[in-house]
């Protein structure tokens, strides 16, 4: 069974991000062989000054997978990590969602879309959760995460929005590799530019020093751009740099 895990607003600014809290709830699952976790996705939601956030306003979501329905465990497991683990003065929500027991894929697709672009209150989050089957809970402060929480799943089940957590390493002797090595060395299953054009495989592209990925048709996609290269004399394909990224 595959169960959906986000949380939000865990962190201030002198404390570990939630990124970092999300990948430790990874490392306690696996290390206790409860289940098979997928890469952590970063969702942006609306920035807005009626909105409070550390930095930037994201929730962080994953997967985890068994041949049994997790989500008590996660929800009893995910509350007591944030009591314990989100920072002073921070917001924490959790939400947790059996996608085998989700009664609208839709519904929950259509709020986290709002989500990027309203002001939503934890009102109508919790009603959207209910009325779901989602569960939805705060865990300090004013429990605001709960809204950004609900949404990153909602996100997340699109398939289309959000950043892979992590920086890619590849070991290059100039920097390039191709497009096809790119997709071996790594889990890239797809390759294209800012335009969304597919990258042929034998496609030189100059990897810059922070390479990451971003969630497009439910796969882990690098987005690239033609730039000239001054060592080369040409244009050539780029991987994408932090301001091609603030959409995702």
């Amino acid at each position: 069974m595959k169960t959906l895990v986000c949380i939000d607003d865990t962190d201030n600014l002198e404390s570990r991000g939630t990124g970092k809290l999300a990948q430790l709830m990874i490392e306690h699952i696996e290390k206790e062989k409860l289940g098979n976790c997928s890469y952590i996705s970063r969702h942006q939601l609306y920035v807005h000054p009626d909105i409070p956030y550390t930095s930037h306003n994201s929730s962080m979501c994953f997967m985890v997978e068994n041949t049994k329905d997790l989500a008590d465990y996660l929800i009893s497991y995910g509350s007591d990590f944030l009591v314990k683990e989100s920072a002073e003065g921070s917001d924490p929500g959790l939400c947790v969602v059996s996608l085998e027991k989700l009664k609208d894929y839709d519904a929950i697709i259509a709020y986290g879309q709002r989500a990027k672009k309203e002001v939503l209150t934890k009102k109508l989050a919790y009603e959207t959760a209910k009325r779901l089957g989602i569960h939805l809970s705060e865990h300090g402060g004013t429990g605001q995460g709960v809204v950004g929480a609900l949404a990153g799943v909602g996100l997340r089940l699109s398939g289309n929005d959000g950043r892979i957590k992590g920086k890619i390493h590849f070991e290059t002797e100039n920097g390039f590799l191709t497009a096809k090595e790119i997709k071996k060395r790594s889990n890239i299953e797809v390759i294209q530019s800012l335009d969304y054009e597919d990258i042929d495989d034998n496609e030189l592209i100059k990897l810059g020093e922070k390479v990451k990925a971003v969630l497009l048709y439910n796969k882990q996609v690098l987005l690239v751009y033609k730039k000239y290269d001054e060592e080369i004399q040409k244009y050539v394909w780029h991987s994408c740099e932090k301001e091609h990224y603030k959409k995702y």
